[in-house]
């Protein structure tokens, strides 16, 4: 799947994401049954990162799409078939919107219920990016 079609189709976008999200809907049963390591943090900080960097993606082309559509609109406004293109863009758009914040939420809750599990094994940075890069330097 390419990151094209996968913005193109609200339906495989909300899948993908879906799919994506399993870490962290799983978090809780993971620290269960198993012992937390260094490896596990990186690997739930690369899904947000990885989930974080799909959604602006996608929110980026489909942004670039709908002002594109507008600007059409703008020189043909009595194009019908422009006009439901242009609402069923702008409603991907808010969905992507919503999606981003939701996935700040999700963020939210899986790091705090892995520090509430870990403390004493692993602190979150609050850039997500800079986890990633320091534990590469390593």
């Amino acid at each position: 799947m390419t990151m094209g079609s996968m913005c193109e189709d609200i339906s495989e976008f909300l899948d993908t994401l879906k799919r994506m999200r399993k870490v962290d809907d799983k978090i809780v049963q993971t620290l269960n049954t198993t012992v937390p390591t260094e490896s596990f943090s990186l690997k739930i900080v690369r899904t947000h990162v990885e989930r974080e960097k799909s959604l602006k993606q996608c929110l980026s082309t489909t942004s670039i799409k709908v002002q594109k559509l507008r600007d059409e609109r703008n020189s043909a406004p009595n194009d019908m078939q422009l006009q439901r293109n242009l609402k069923r863009e702008q409603m991907k758009l808010r969905e992507m919107h919503t999606q981003l914040n939701v996935e700040e939420v999700i963020r939210g809750q899986t790091l705090k219920v892995y520090n509430e599990r870990c403390r004493s094994y692993y602190k979150p940075s609050q850039d997500p990016q800079q986890s990633i890069n320091l534990s590469e330097a390593q």
